[in-house]
């Protein structure tokens, strides 16, 4: 059973920074893009920052220039770094993955548990 398991939330000022890790275990065949997304309560989920296998990436435009994502060595991690956050980042963030279990079996949305971004004013 493949699963995602995030890391690195926590309570910041406004202006400071925080970098979230996101770790896939188990049976991964091929690990394609992996994302990060976030869900602020009363507000639906939505994309914060994607990259490709390749290292393609793709941010929403209220993080450009404030957030980083990139792939670990072993492809099969993902990190934010997130720099001179705000209070509207407050939220749950979530690890995304799309992926192969085995040569032909593809999950395409397989979610990690999320973890607690809180950022005060």
């Amino acid at each position: 059973q493949v699963q995602l398991v995030e890391s690195g939330g926590g309570l910041v000022q406004a202006g400071g920074s925080l970098r979230l890790s996101c770790a896939a275990s188990g049976s991964i065949f091929s690990m394609n893009a992996m994302g990060w997304y976030r869900q602020a309560p009363g507000k639906q989920r939505e994309l914060v920052a994607s990259i490709t296998n390749g290292g393609r990436t793709n941010y929403a435009d209220s993080v450009k220039g404030r957030f980083a994502i990139s792939r670990g060595n072993a492809k099969n991690t993902v990190y934010l770094q997130m720099n001179n956050l705000k209070p509207e980042d407050t939220a749950v963030y979530y690890c995304n993955a799309d992926l192969y279990s085995d040569y032909k079996s593809r999950i395409p949305g397989l979610w990690g548990q999320g973890t607690q971004v809180t950022v005060s004013s």
